[in-house]
């Protein structure tokens, strides 16, 4: 598994890496022996970094990913802050997409002090005294609405930023950044809070959706701030084609939608390539991004998206990522 150097920071990781949003039951439970399973085999091909977080099965995911690192010191692991977790005050079936999820309630909090709780919730559930990367996970409106945001963003700006480069700077975490679906809170926080390491970016730079090249990418480039790119398929639509029940942006597929992935769709089986490797090959290839995550809990389809990573592109197919 080839490798990248973070700019701003002293860390490599695997240009490939796990996302663990499905090892918290995401959308179907799957039991500890498969979630152990799926990570084994990541971690057998060669992946070496891990993304987790809180929201993913309210603490389920960090759970049973740091049993399986337990006895790998060597995996960078990133977790996210902003959720705060307490134990359920009533049973929780599902939560977010998640079920049967860990018994734990949620809170939003991007104070400093909300943010340490969480990191240190995390180092407890990931068996570990300190974390490489620390995400500050759906700031911005995407998540909670205009007025809903302009509360976080205030607690985040005001104490949040701070508490997280002290975390830096005694040594508990190697990197920071934003965990988030949009590019306006990025640009938000880089210009009134300050400088971060990366941006974990899902959906918004993609062979569908590439508005983060308007602005975002050439003011990471300017900050050395990388990207690790999540959401590469929209959410199923770059995975499944435009059929009956596509989803984009974790809803059904505008019309527009289908109709532009239609296109991509012909020209890359112009090349001789799927679309879903297509859009992985354009992940991979993009200058701006230090690892694209691969997420399922499906082994199968780990070692399918592994192998098409591993396929040579076709130049015809380069001019579709230019």
């Amino acid at each position: 598994m080839k490798t990248r150097r973070m700019g701003r920071v002293d860390l490599t990781v695997t240009e490939l890496s796990f996302g663990c949003s499905s090892i918290g039951n995401l959308y179907r439970q799957i039991s500890d022996a498969e979630a152990q399973s799926v990570l084994a085999c990541a971690w057998d091909a060669g992946i070496r970094y891990f993304d987790t977080a809180p929201h993913y099965g309210r603490g389920l995911s960090e759970q049973r990913l740091g049993r399986f690192l337990a006895s790998r010191p060597e995996a960078v692991i990133s977790t996210k802050v902003g959720r705060v977790l307490s134990p359920a005050l009533a049973p929780i079936s599902e939560a977010d997409g998640f079920v049967n999820p860990a018994q734990n309630d949620m809170r939003f909090d991007y104070s400093g002090d909300g943010i340490e709780e969480s990191f240190e919730q995390s180092c407890e559930r990931l068996k570990r005294s300190r974390i490489d990367i620390l995400y500050v996970h759906d700031l911005g409106e995407f998540t909670h609405g205009q007025a809903g945001n302009a509360v976080h963003r205030e607690d985040f700006l005001g104490s949040g930023y701070k508490r997280l480069m002290k975390l830096k700077e005694t040594g508990r975490i190697r990197a920071f950044g934003l965990g988030v679906n949009e590019c306006a809170v990025c640009l938000d926080v880089m210009r009134h809070a300050g400088p971060v390491d990366v941006i974990l970016l899902a959906g918004r730079l993609t062979l569908l959706d590439r508005s983060a090249e308007a602005e975002l990418v050439p003011q990471c480039r300017q900050a050395g701030t990388d990207l690790v790119l999540g959401g590469i398929f929209n959410s199923g639509i770059l995975a499944t084609g435009p059929v009956a029940g596509a989803t984009y942006d974790y809803g059904p597929a505008p019309q527009h939608v289908l109709t532009r992935v239609a296109q991509l769709q012909a020209q890359a089986q112009a090349q001789g390539v799927p679309l879903a490797t297509a859009a992985l090959h354009f992940a991979l290839r993009h200058p701006a991004v230090v690892s694209t995550l691969l997420g399922t809990a499906k082994p199968a389809s780990l070692m399918r998206n592994l192998a098409a990573a591993k396929a040579e592109t076709p130049p015809g197919l380069r001019a579709l990522f230019a």
